[in-house]
């Protein structure tokens, strides 16, 4: 079966969006668990509206969708996107985030936006 392919130049776009560390360990965690803007400050100790822009440009690009839930805005990843495939590839390569939920779980601070 022929994987599908994606442009040279998108594809390009897609490794340079995830060549930041913040938004790649963001993708990782999202692979596995759908996340709020509030966790993710948690998790990287930055604030509301950095954590916003670096959301806003992965979902631009699709790689990440959202789900609304009352007022709050669930994050996870797109994986309808033609992308996707690139992204679990890279994925597959990295070890796995998820202690860093485990983490805000012990400081009680997992999902506090319910």
């Amino acid at each position: 079966m022929k994987k599908p392919t994606v442009e040279i130049d998108k594809a390009a776009n897609i490794l340079k969006l995830l060549g930041d560390k913040t938004r790649l360990t963001m993708v990782s965690i999202l692979d596995n668990h759908d996340c709020c803007v509030c966790e993710f400050v948690a998790i990287f100790k930055m604030s509301q509206p950095a954590i916003s822009q670096h959301i806003r440009k992965l979902k631009d690009a699709g790689v990440v969708g959202e789900t609304r839930k009352g007022q709050w805005i669930i994050y996870s990843l797109n994986k309808d996107s033609e992308y996707y495939p690139i992204v679990q590839d890279l994925l597959d390569h990295l070890p796995s985030q998820d202690y860093k939920l485990k983490e805000l779980e012990e400081q009680g601070l997992r999902i506090s936006c319910d």
